[in-house]
């Protein structure tokens, strides 16, 4: 009896990257997002490159990747609204809630995310969670904020650390910090980002529940298996 061999989570990032070409449309212009798994999609993008009009990126290190590859890049501006928008995630429920942001893009995802009629998520099956929060919860802030805000998040039970970068804190697309909170459960998303959202000083949550998922595709040892919402 022959035995397949387990896929890297590296080749499963190859798999969905590549099955998330099925919900490009001819034509138009995509919604492109950011990270390890959708740079495995912007390299498949550019084989049908000529198939479509450009992108729209949602960070500086995806647009770079994207326009080395050809493919031209509008500016968010540009476009009244999206087909598709295509990203990972750090974590996502049965519902096609996600938790974002572990690259530092959150906020920029979130305005691509916004502007698409369909989201459609490519992750490995290690992030398909019963309840978000595992992953510490990415909050991108107004620096003069940050200790405000972990105060709060203290105050619910979650501990929030800002996010370093060879020993200075890491700095934005958008020129903010980044809080990484752990010890949450969030068990009702949609509230959760609303109530978050308020605080002044919060720029954008990480938590993907007004804009969720309406397809994920996951790769698993045995092949990718499409979820959808």
């Amino acid at each position: 009896m022959t035995t397949t061999p387990s896929l890297t989570q590296d080749e499963l990032k190859t798999l969905v990257g590549q099955a998330a070409l099925q919900y490009v449309v001819p034509g138009e212009i995509v919604g492109v997002g950011t990270g390890s798994t959708v740079n495995k999609f912007i390299d498949a993008l550019a084989t049908i490159k000529d198939q479509i009009k450009g992108a729209v990126s949602s960070s500086v290190a995806s647009t770079e990747r994207l326009k080395a590859l050809g493919i031209p890049v509008f500016d968010a501006n540009e476009v009244a609204s999206l087909a598709v928008y295509i990203d990972g995630a750090d974590e996502i429920d049965g519902n096609g809630h996600m938790v974002k942001g572990g690259g530092a893009a959150l906020t920029r995802e979130k305005i691509v995310a916004a502007l698409a009629t369909r989201f459609v998520c490519i992750a490995d099956e290690s992030k398909l969670v019963q309840a978000l929060g595992q992953f510490p919860l990415p909050v991108e802030v107004i620096p003069m904020a940050a200790n405000h805000i972990a105060r709060r998040f203290a105050a619910m039970g979650g501990q929030a650390q800002l996010r370093m970068r060879d020993g200075q804190p890491l700095v934005t697309d958008n020129g903010q910090h980044i809080l990484d909170v752990r010890g949450l459960s969030i068990t009702d998303p949609l509230a959760f980002e609303s109530d978050i959202n308020q605080w002044p000083g919060v720029v954008t949550v990480g938590v993907f529940a007004h804009q969720k998922a309406s397809v994920c595709l996951l790769g698993t040892a045995q092949g990718v298996k499409t979820l959808t919402y």
